[in-house]
């Protein structure tokens, strides 16, 4: 059963307490099923009935922004037997109210299913009717499409006909699965917001399946009963009993997945996963499909994409310079060394690789690898400098967070390099070259993975950055009145993370591009004159640039207006939603700094100053400091944001949202007013 903490309202009847605009409807649907579960003489109402009660709806009380929302949705998973095989039964049916024009996409359908060279899951019994008020258009079977779209799926795709605004879609369809191991759960969340969504499931007892809610959504309904003697397969006497599931949710808002720093949407999204666990087969064998870490450890030892890659001590020890293993400076330099050669000597492929495709000796030949293999390679090299260094089992930040309560290995995609030296633990990344040493890339900056230690356990380790992300620049502007022009220079000095991307970009784009890109970031007529790169201050943790610039057109007319944030951290506010159910995410800690020294033209007066302005969030997690004042013929300007927490829970939400409203608002609207005596 499911955490009590993370249930609420578990009795069916709260299903009843709907919003005044959806009651009717609402109370339609549930009472439809409650009447069919309790009186078997009641039929259904046929799936071709229109839903006439929200033939009228406009708007969605619960999100005016919605351009679309599900009336209801149901899915009912069990097994039958089907010409002497097992097969598992998966059915859909749900409604779905246009709202606006926007919403027409909502009526392109993709049915997806799994199939292998032996067996394949079939979709059977398609319907789909669009209901515009009394009207009823019918899907045409022939305009049911079929494709591939990779080596195990395929997928069923139509359109809705005669599509309008204020349209009821009404679908249905049937999965026929060999594979026991596809029922997998149910998503109440989507893209759209949901009035209400069910789930059942009759699961036969000698099938057993790990379960976990996911989200920060309570069940309305979290039902689990018995029916005995439910599930009989000819030639064996005894029928098992089956369990008899029911989950629902009612009033779903839509999960934005394009929000902007956060994990995987898949960490967030209210869902309930089913993961089988175990097979006790009519014939009296039981197969075990959840194994625990300690098995997981043996079959690592020896599984050759793994165990046996990360013993290749010899083959580095000969195709290695000996310098860089017998480096007798210290451990620390020695490890750095290490870790520098690898860098420099893989092209990474950009690939995260997937299990039987880690070959480290043929990647180190050809000096060309996925992630996998250049860090094997990592590892294998700080070993044989007596380096004590292990595998580390993560996902990546796209790939969501891995189970911890028992080892899903499909959960994660990647790996890193661990190894500790005078008591610190390091988590190294060899893949790309402009990292520092003990730095990740930002895909990697998930919070946890699992150390393989092979001659111990494995155990879980925290991901916690060693570096911080900043950026500052300073500044001096003056104005040549004959010309109407600003001129000035910049000062760019970028540390941690900041310093990575500009290494990366740097290596990407030729300079002129790297400077075009510069300049189309600023508004108004703003020209790059003159640029450097400071190499001596420069390395892979700093980066230091000098730029020299004009802005045309400025002072013009008796009263200048002039936003003096020619460059921005931020165009626009990154958090929009109402709310957010779930935390933000910034990967690492992160600051901001932005002064500037002005010198006022002569034949011109200050007529305004922006306001300062000084927030602090109520969990010190977030600062903003702004001043602008004026020092005789100077005015002095200065921005600091400070981003000290990487994790920002989703109550203070509202908090951080608002800080950079200030934040944006300060970057483009703020103007030196200056008059012209």
């Amino acid at each position: 059963m499911l955490s009590k903490k993370q249930l609420t309202n578990l009795h069916s009847k709260t299903l009843f307490h709907v919003s005044k605009n959806t009651n009717l409807c609402f109370i339609y649907f549930i009472s439809f099923q409650f009447i069919f579960s309790n009186n078997k003489k009641v039929k259904r109402s046929p799936f071709w009935r229109a839903v006439t009660c929200r033939k009228n709806l406009t708007t969605y009380d619960k999100d005016s922004t919605a351009n679309a929302v599900v009336l209801y949705e149901r899915g009912e998973n069990y097994f039958e037997v089907i010409r002497g095989y097992i097969r598992l039964v998966k059915n859909y049916h749900t409604k779905i109210k246009i709202l606006d024009k926007k919403g027409f996409d909502e009526g392109t359908i993709s049915i997806y299913y799994y199939h292998n060279d032996d067996s394949s899951e079939h979709v059977k019994d398609i319907k789909a009717i669009t209901h515009n008020g009394n009207q009823k258009i019918a899907l045409q079977q022939s305009k049911i499409y079929t494709k591939d779209i990779s080596e195990r799926w395929k997928e069923k795709t139509f359109t809705f006909p005669s599509i309008t605004e204020g349209s009821i879609l009404e679908y249905q369809y049937k999965i026929i699965s060999p594979y026991v191991f596809n029922l997998n759960g149910w998503q109440f969340q989507g893209n759209i917001p949901k009035i209400y969504s069910e789930f059942n499931a009759k699961i036969p007892g000698n099938y057993i399946y790990n379960r976990t809610l996911k989200g920060t959504l309570p069940l309305t309904v979290n039902d689990a009963s018995v029916e005995k003697q439910c599930f009989y397969v000819q030639g064996y006497p005894n029928p098992a009993d089956c369990e008899v599931l029911k989950y629902a949710m009612n009033d779903i808002p839509a999960f934005n997945k394009k929000e902007e720093f956060m994990l995987a949407p898949s960490n967030y999204i209210s869902k309930i996963e089913f993961e089988l666990s175990e097979h006790r087969r009519l014939d009296g064998i039981n197969k075990k499909y959840t194994k625990s870490w300690e098995d997981v450890d043996k079959e690592f030892k020896s599984d050759k994409d793994f165990g046996r890659q990360l013993t290749k001590k010899n083959f580095f020890e000969k195709n290695v310079p000996d310098s860089i293993l017998n480096n007798t400076k210290n451990d620390l330099q020695k490890a750095k060394s290490i870790y520098k050669f690898i860098q420099n000597h893989y092209t990474w492929n950009g690939k995260y690789s997937s299990y039987g495709k880690a070959r480290v000796k043929d990647a180190f030949n050809a000096k060309k690898g996925n992630a996998w293999e250049i860090n094997m390679s990592l590892i294998n090299l700080l070993n044989a400098a007596g380096l004590k260094s292990n595998m580390m089992l993560v996902s990546t930040r796209k790939n969501g967070l891995p189970k911890q309560n028992h080892p899903v290995m499909t959960d994660f995609n990647y790996i890193l390099a661990k190894t500790n030296i005078n008591g610190k633990d390091y988590l190294l990344d060899a893949t790309e070259n402009y990292l520092a040493f003990g730095a990740l890339p930002y895909r990697a900056l998930n919070y946890y993975g699992r150390v393989m230690d092979f001659k111990k356990d494995s155990y879980w380790q925290n991901i916690v950055p060693d570096y911080e992300g900043t950026q500052r620049v300073r500044g001096q502007v003056k104005f040549d009145i004959a010309e109407k022009k600003a001129k000035g220079a910049f000062r760019l000095i970028n540390l941690g993370y900041n310093a990575f991307n500009v290494h990366q970009e740097k290596k990407e784009l030729s300079e002129e591009d790297y400077l075009d890109k510069m300049e189309e970031s600023v508004k108004g007529d703003f020209y790059i004159t003159d640029y450097t790169f400071n190499e001596k201050n420069s390395s892979s943790e700093k980066t230091s640039e000098l730029i020299t610039f004009e802005v045309e057109n400025i002072l013009e007319g008796k009263m200048v207006y002039l936003n003096p944030f020619f460059i921005t951290f931020f165009e626009k506010n990154p958090f929009l939603s109402k709310e957010r159910n779930f935390p933000v995410d910034f990967g690492f800690k992160r600051s901001y700094s932005y002064s500037v020294n002005m010198l006022i033209p002569e034949g011109y007066t200050i007529h305004d100053l922006p306001k300062q302005k000084m927030i602090q969030l109520s969990d010190k997690s977030a600062s903003l400091q702004f001043l602008a004042n004026q020092k005789g013929n100077v005015i002095d300007l200065s921005f600091k944001l400070n981003l000290s927490q990487t994790h920002i829970p989703s109550e203070n939400y509202i908090g951080i949202k608002e800080l950079f409203k200030h934040v944006t608002e300060i970057q483009n609207n703020s103007l030196i007013v200056l008059k012209k005596e």
